[in-house]
């Protein structure tokens, strides 16, 4: 996944809260990449109510539009 691509909301897999919650099925732009714990990817995703927050890479699928 890059920058600039469009993602969808799979899953999460922490407890979230309920706004984050909502976004399951939801698509937004990858706004950045974020290094997590552990040395792996996370990203930070923007919504289209510009609301925007972070997630690990198998929380998130690619959309081809």
């Amino acid at each position: 996944m890059k920058v600039g691509q469009k993602v969808r909301v799979r899953s999460f897999k922490d407890n979230v809260s309920k706004d984050v919650a909502g976004k399951v099925g939801e698509v937004g732009v990858i706004k950045e990449e974020k290094i997590v714990d552990g040395g792996g990817w996370g990203y930070i995703v923007t919504f289209p109510d510009n609301r925007s927050t972070w997630f690990f890479s198998d929380e998130l699928e690619l959309v081809a539009y």
